[in-house]
């Protein structure tokens, strides 16, 4: 049986604004994601996707019931969490090489070995040549590369990532999807992946969860029966893929219908 590595029990998580006005985030929301498995979670703008990496991560804390990693309840920042924006967290006065370095140094890593790993992680990423470029000369296809390689770089057992590639092209997102497969198989980290489009969500991950307009809760979750090693272009052809896509759109387009028509 599979260990569990995140685990959300009953969570609901209320924000006051500086107005004094309560909204409600998420309610009931209970979610576990097993050692080494991808989790992909959809649902309408406003449902607490963000807000549930958020609480996972320990910066951002349920107003009640209870978030555990490893066992553990989650009471600050864990080291074995890795988390990749949709925007890129990179310094822009700091060359590729040094920023890759960046994790390992803030963790205690001596900076000539630091900068050795990040070498090795720049050219896993595709990047070989463009170790002294900065943030301004590289592509959006090529920062996210700098992303990976910052998050892969500190081994993290715990990935979450928030709709990291949705500013690309269609092209380049389906070169990363499959760069993150690639990356993901060798680490077999835990991944919980936001995002808003239900065909990634398929390519990518072992389940797809959709939660329910906001307040989010989970209104259903199909395990995805693709073979892997998967390559995204190809997945999207098979009967399976065009099957899960009408069902798990079924889902999700009556809370976004009820999402518009409560606006």
């Amino acid at each position: 049986m599979s260990n569990v590595a995140i685990e959300l029990r009953n969570v609901t998580r209320k924000f006051i604004s500086p107005a004094g006005k309560t909204t409600l985030a998420l309610a009931d929301f209970s979610l576990t994601v097993n050692e080494g498995d991808f989790c992909a979670i959809v649902g309408p703008t406003g449902c607490g996707k963000s807000t549930t990496l958020g609480m996972i991560t320990g910066l951002n804390p349920p107003s009640s019931g209870s978030v555990s990693v490893f066992g553990q309840r989650v009471t600050g920042i864990h080291p074995d969490i890795g988390f990749v924006f949709q925007s890129d967290a990179v310094f822009p006065w700091k060359n590729v090489i040094d920023n890759v370095a960046l994790g390992p140094i803030y963790r205690g890593t001596d900076k000539k070995l630091a900068t050795e790993m990040a070498a090795q992680w720049v050219r896993r990423v595709g990047l070989a040549g463009f170790e002294r470029h900065y943030p301004h000369q590289l592509s959006g296809g090529m920062r996210k590369r700098v992303a990976l390689a910052q998050t892969f770089i500190n081994e993290p057992k715990i990935l979450l990532m928030d709709e990291p590639f949705s500013a690309l092209d269609v092209q380049t997102r389906a070169l990363m999807q499959d760069e993150l497969l690639g990356l993901w198989s060798e680490k077999k980290a835990s991944v919980v992946f936001v995002t808003h489009d239900i065909e990634e969500a398929i390519a990518l991950a072992d389940r797809v969860v959709v939660l329910t307009k906001g307040p989010g809760s989970v209104k259903s979750s199909y395990e995805i029966p693709l073979a892997r090693p998967r390559e995204v272009a190809t997945a999207r052809y098979s009967p399976e893929f065009i099957d899960l896509s009408k069902r798990i759109w079924s889902d999700l387009k009556d809370e976004v219908q009820i999402y518009i028509g409560a606006r």
